[in-house]
This record gives structure tokens, C-alpha cells and sequence, in this order.
């Protein structure tokens, strides 16, 4: 069977910190109180996603990995990750603030906890007025100086806050100290793994009155007291072509606005996403059409090598490993 553009059942996520407009602006239908999550592409343990279209539908990403392998992701991908898949993709919805926090580095999460680490990068899709990020701080650090203002609940006197809109653009390296601020949503792309160490949580407390856990102790290790501030991304909008954003060893990331018919060739040895961040288009594979709207991502398996993308308007980050 040839391999097609894939499409997957969202996975949502209630968190303490979400709000609706993953609902009300991206349609993730559902029921539940405070939407803060929709993870698109997923291979985490527990939470893998399962195909919505064409005749694989019903199927997991999990397993169509073990079937279709290299054809599916790229050879050099394969011999690399196996039957993992290597990227999460989510949208995120923050109506509160997140808990500030970090990520482990490929070692320390393979020691400690069997994971991959969780290098990331955030796209804004939309931001309230004076919406803000936190990355990295504002001032040099020593650990000292970090663990005293943590005890002292003054960790928010060292952070950076960025206030942020639409198309702003940040990579977070593993190492560097983060939250995504009340009033943001945004598409995230990162490596396949669900490591966080929170270090403050604003002391909220959930409908039972308890805290959530912090991960302090383990934190401290993890953390890069030393790492510059090139935490914003700046990239190009030329239209119909790819503007590469962010290029690391776990992902390249481009910015795609398209307004006519593109012809496209995969030269990478991997498959390629789309994330639809606004307006709508239309993938062409010999025939065989997907549709792909604002707030939709779709899978481009490695096997397919041309492609069309069709669209009056639409902005689509295309990411490939």
C-alpha cells in the first residue's frame, strides 16, 4: 500500500492552568473544563495517536511505525529512534500561568527517567494584550543566588518576561528556565517526551486544596546557569517559500505562507509535518487531496517525494528531523 498525509484524533488534556480556546478558536470540541492541551502527533507512552483518515484509519502512530519504518520516517531517522517516534506536537492554551520550569538534557532524562530530553520551540498564534512569556532571566545567576530567591519566593524578581503576539517565535533549549503566561496560545514543537521539572507554581492549589508537585531536588542539575539569551527566534516571511526558523539536532522548523499552488519535493531522508497556524490549504499527493485548516496538523510519510500545496492564504510551520 502506498503511504498517504496522515491525519490523527487530537488528544486533549484538562489542566488546572487551561481555558477554551483550543475549543473556540482551533474547534477541539469536547467537554471538558479547562482545555489546556491538544497533543496533534503523538508517541508518548499512554497518550500515542491514532489515525483519523484513509485506510489506516483506526490505526496508531505506534503502529504504523512498526509497519512501514524508514517509509515512514526516513532510513537515517530509523536507525536512530526505532519504533519511536521522534516529535510531539501540541497546541497549548494558557489562561492562567504556567508553573515556571525546565527540561532535562538527553543524558539526564535517559538516566533518570528512560526518556528522551525535551528540546522545544513555541510559535504564538495568538496572544491577549500584555500576554508575556517567561525564558531564561534577567540578570546573571549563580545556583546560589537561584536557590535563595526560590526560598525566599522571589523567583520572580530574577525571571525574563517577553511580552509576545502573533508569529513571535522562541526556542527552549534544554537547561533554561520557561513558562508560557496567562493569555497565550501557541503551537509547540518538541522531542517526544513528557519531562518536566516544575520549580514554582505560583502556590495554586487545586478543587481539593492540594499543591501540585514541584521537582526541586531534581531541577537543580538540570538547570544551565550559563546559557545566553538567543532564546528568540527572527526569520523570514517570504511567501510561498519555506523560511527556515529553527534548525537543531532534534528539529528544523520553517514558516510556510502559502497563496498559490506550490509544487514540493521532500529531499530530507524524514517525514514531513504541517501545522496549520492559520487560514487553510489543500496537500496533493498524486491525487489523493487532504484538506488542512487552522489548528489541524497533518503527517507527511518519507516515502512521498512530490507533493502539491494548494491554498489562497494560509501560514503552515513545516518541521522534518
Amino acid at each position: 500500500m502506498n503511504l498517504y498525509p496522515l491525519k490523527f484524533n487530537p488528544i486533549l488534556k484538562d489542566k488546572i492552568w487551561g481555558g477554551q480556546k483550543l475549543k473556540n478558536l482551533l474547534n477541539k470540541l469536547n467537554n471538558l473544563p479547562n482545555v489546556g492541551e491538544s497533543w496533534e502527533i503523538s508517541d508518548v507512552e499512554g497518550d500515542t495517536s491514532i489515525v483519523s483518515n484513509g485506510v489506516l484509519k483506526g490505526q496508531s502512530l505506534k503502529q504504523i511505525l512498526e509497519t512501514y519504518k524508514a517509509d515512514l520516517i526516513g532510513l537515517q531517522n530509523y536507525r536512530i529512534f526505532k519504533n519511536k517516534f521522534p516529535l510531539l506536537i501540541k497546541f497549548i492554551d494558557a489562561k492562567e500561568d504556567l508553573s515556571i520550569q525546565l527540561h532535562p538534557n538527553d543524558e539526564l532524562a535517559a538516566k533518570r527517567h528512560n526518556s528522551f530530553g525535551k528540546t522545544e520551540m513555541w510559535y504564538v498564534m495568538q496572544a491577549d494584550d500584555d500576554a508575556n512569556l517567561i525564558v531564561g532571566f534577567n540578570q546573571e545567576i549563580t545556583p546560589e543566588k537561584y536557590l535563595s530567591h526560590l526560598e525566599n519566593k522571589t523567583l520572580t524578581e530574577i525571571l525574563n518576561f517577553d511580552k509576545v503576539k502573533t508569529g513571535d517565535t522562541y526556542f527552549i533549549e534544554v537547561g533554561r528556565v520557561h513558562a508560557i503566561g496567562a493569555g497565550v496560545m501557541l503551537a509547540e514543537i518538541q522531542q517526544t517526551s513528557d519531562i518536566t521539572y516544575r520549580v514554582y507554581d505560583w502556590d495554586r492549589v487545586d478543587d481539593n486544596g492540594n499543591e501540585r508537585e514541584l521537582h526541586n531536588d531534581l531541577a537543580i542539575d538540570a538547570f544551565d546557569f550559563n546559557m545566553p539569551d538567543n532564546f528568540r527566534v527572527n526569520y523570514s516571511k517570504t511567501k510561498n517559500e519555506s523560511n527556515q526558523m529553527v534548525s537543531c539536532p532534534y528539529f528544523t522548523t520553517s514558516y510556510l505562507e502559502v497563496s498559490e499552488t506550490l509544487k514540493k519535493e521532500n529531499n530530507q531522508d524524514s517525514f514531513l509535518i504541517y501545522i496549520c497556524v492559520d487560514g487553510d490549504a489543500e496537500i496533493d499527493v498524486d491525487g489523493n487531496i487532504e484538506h488542512i485548516k487552522k489548528g489541524e496538523t497533518i503527517l507527511l510519510p518519507a516515502a512521498i517525494k512530490e507533493y502539491q500545496i494548494t491554498s489562497k492564504k494560509a501560514t503552515l510551520l513545516e518541521v522534518y528531523v
